[in-house]
């Protein structure tokens, strides 16, 4: 066995450490120590002196407190921390690199050191051949935890890239943000500022517009002064003879309306004067007044003995009060007639003619309306429909035998006939309608009235007074010039 002197063996360590530790760079002064157990497991880690937070949980927590605060705070100051954290993450990555530096020297030095030791432990017996062995597998035990510690460090490089993407991104939208603001900002401003040279322009125009009232002023005043002045002059010097003329002027209207009316009296009555002498050459009169709700009659005079109306043809006709306008009534030559709403105002004539000779017979003025029945009308048009009794008296020119009561239904926009609940004709306003007074020789004729719904379809029907029978055409032709229809008889003139 060779002895080995503790020179030697000095000597010897130093020639082995010596080139391990001439290329490798410690980052402490200190080598960490460690305690084996079994398996050669590290058993004890050594503690650091954490004197701070990491830079890494510095960031987390500015994160955190911006996610907390973004809606507090102003698009300035948030594109402003995240520039910071931006700048924090640029750094914590440069820290990893550093690391994973530190990290590749750390390996190399473990593998030159274990080289060292496996050079070492061929040269040894004994004791301190089984030290060299536990300082290899010390060596062996670093090399695990410094694999574990750089696998640690590629997660936290990973990490801190992802929040490093995060920062920017979020950062680049925070500069869009201040950018849109600003321009929003911008405008806002610019409007502002266009509205506020308006109000400039507006209260010089206003200053202006001031001193022209003012510079007028004097002569407005001055003009108005003048006119009281005239009114006083005229107020002192003829009051009496100014407030005599406006009675003068009063009463000479009143006697002009009067004499106007008393105008108009004398010429219904010399109108009516000059009919009656011509009537009293005709040898037939008309007799009935002439009123809504009577039925006129042809009569022959008692002192004069003319071919019976039967044998004579008759045609009545609606003539202005002027003579100016006349119009046919269709349907209308019986030697009755009852008058209807259309003839209101006109004067009715009947034409006879006998053996070729016409004679004309008229009414002795035009025809009224009947007492109480335009109130009447009013009260029914307020309704959205009027209902009246009616018995169908003819029925497409033939007489109906049947008296059964009907209900005469006249709305806003339509007219329906029905019993109970069977609908006899309904139909809305149209060219097609007609609707007039009955023409037909009868004695309650004047209750009558002709519907025409549609073509092929015709009734007469019998109202239960003269004045609901009026008051259906009024009411019908109302609603019917609404829906830009005129209600008529048959062929007469539209």
């Amino acid at each position: 066995m060779t002895k080995i002197s503790p020179e030697t063996e000095e000597k010897m360590q130093m020639d082995v450490m010596l080139p391990v530790s001439a290329d490798v760079s410690f980052a402490s002064n200190g080598f960490p120590k460690y305690k084996l157990g079994p398996d050669n497991q590290i058993l004890e880690e050594p503690k650091e002196d954490n004197k701070g937070p990491s830079l890494k949980e510095v960031v987390e927590q500015e994160t955190t407190q911006l996610s907390d605060q973004h809606k507090r705070l102003s698009v300035r100051d948030l594109a402003s921390k995240f520039d910071k954290n931006l700048a924090a993450a640029a750094k914590l990555a440069e820290e990893a690199k550093l690391r994973e530096v530190a990290s590749l020297e750390g390996h190399v030095l473990l593998k030159k050191l274990r080289d060292a030791l496996e050079s070492l432990r061929g040269r040894m017996a004994g004791r301190n051949k089984e030290d060299v062995e536990k300082a290899i597998s010390m060596v062996e035990a670093l090399a695990v935890k410094l694999t574990q510690k750089e696998g640690e460090l590629i997660q936290e490089k990973f990490e801190v890239k992802k929040l490093a993407n995060f920062l920017k991104q979020a950062s680049e939208d925070a500069k869009k943000l201040v950018n849109q603001e600003k321009s929003f900002a911008c405008a806002e401003i610019e409007s502002a500022r266009v509205v506020v040279l308006r109000f400039g322009e507006a209260l010089e125009e206003e200053e202006r517009n001031a001193q022209n009232s003012k510079n007028q002023a004097p002569d407005v005043e001055e003009l108005i002064e003048e006119v009281q002045e005239a009114r006083r002059i005229k107020l002192l010097h003829q009051p009496s003879k100014v407030m005599e003329m406006e009675h003068e002027l009063r009463a000479l209207r009143t006697q002009i309306r009067e004499k106007s009316i008393f105008s108009v009296k004398l010429q219904n009555e010399l109108a009516k004067s000059k009919r009656a002498e011509e009537n009293k050459s005709a040898p037939y009169i008309i007799e009935g007044s002439e009123t809504l709700g009577i039925c006129l009659q042809l009569q022959p005079r008692s002192n004069a003995s003319p071919p019976p109306l039967s044998k004579c043809s008759i045609q009545w006709c609606r003539v202005s009060c002027d003579g100016s306008q006349k119009e046919v009534i269709s349907g209308a030559n019986k030697s009755s007639y009852a008058p209807e709403p259309l003839d209101v105002g006109f004067i009715l004539q009947a034409e006879i003619i006998s053996n070729g000779q016409k004679i004309a017979v008229t009414t002795a003025g035009p025809i009224e309306t009947a007492a109480g029945l335009g109130s009447y009308v009013e009260t029914l048009l307020r309704k959205s429909s009027s209902e009246f009794n009616v018995v169908i008296s003819q029925m497409n020119g033939q007489d109906h035998p049947s008296h059964s009561v009907h209900t005469f239904n006249v709305g806003k926009m339509r007219i329906k006939l029905c019993r109970g609940w069977i609908t006899k004709a309904r139909e809305i306003y149209s060219a097609s309608v007609q609707l007039c007074g009955a023409r037909v020789d009868s004695n309650a004729a004047a209750k009558a009235l002709f519907w025409q719904p549609r073509k092929g379809l015709s009734f007469v029907l019998t109202f239960e007074s003269e004045r609901e029978r009026n008051a259906a055409i009024m009411i019908a032709r109302k609603y019917a010039l609404d829906c830009n229809v005129r209600l008529v008889g048959p062929e007469d003139q539209v």
